[in-house]
């Protein structure tokens, strides 16, 4: 039992850092490119889950700190959102309209994630984390087709976000044992290596260009 819990403990840890890590790169690439590195919906999520996981229904104590952290590096990411975000979408907002939707968008996120919790008893968290780290995974490819270009994002993000997520999977695999949640894990998998399979594509034709 003590084996176990201390085997917990370390996916637990593992994911932090990995996700800290991840969270660290997007906002080094978003300062360095100009560029936001996560798209809206997917910094509306997280900072909602955050939030409300941080402030209002703590895990535990470690969780608690770790997701602080995580809170503390998506304001940033969310602040870099709001000053990168309106030159990318100038063409079709304005900036008025941009962050109005970003803001409502925002709520929305808060309070549908509030309702979940207390309409299916997810005082843990977990099917909203999974849920949202799918969609994340999503966004992040569609990110780079908008683009075209790696622009505010990098394989190392991939890797390390995928990282965190099997620290996370293998941990709610064997402790939660909910067949959904591992549905959900496979997938996101199958769409971090996909991104990351992309990222190199893009990548090695960028540099097939410039040489």
């Amino acid at each position: 039992m003590t084996n176990q819990i201390n085997w917990l403990l370390v996916m637990q840890l593992g994911m932090g850092l990995f996700w800290i890590v991840t969270y660290i790169l997007i906002i080094f690439r978003g300062f360095r490119d100009k560029a936001y590195g996560m798209p809206m919906v997917a910094i509306c999520a997280n900072i909602s889950w955050e939030f409300i996981f941080a402030f209002i229904y703590p895990i535990n104590d470690l969780q608690q700190k770790i997701t602080m952290i995580w809170f503390a590096l998506d304001i940033v990411i969310l602040r870099q959102y709001l000053i990168y975000g309106p030159r990318e979408f100038k063409k079709y907002l304005s900036r008025t309209l941009f962050y109005s939707s970003f803001f409502i968008t925002l709520g929305i996120s808060f309070l549908m994630m509030l309702t979940i919790i207390h309409e299916i008893n997810d005082f843990e968290g977990k099917y909203i984390a999974f849920s949202q780290n799918l969609m994340m995974s999503g966004l992040f490819i569609s990110l780079l087709f908008w683009r075209g270009s790696l622009k505010g994002q990098s394989s190392a993000i991939g890797i390390f976000k995928m990282l965190g997520t099997l620290c996370a999977s293998i941990a709610s695999y064997f402790y939660f044992k909910t067949n959904l949640i591992t549905i959900i894990s496979v997938a996101i998998l199958i769409y971090d290596l996909m991104y990351i399979g992309l990222i190199y594509k893009v990548n090695r034709k960028s540099h097939s260009y410039i040489s």
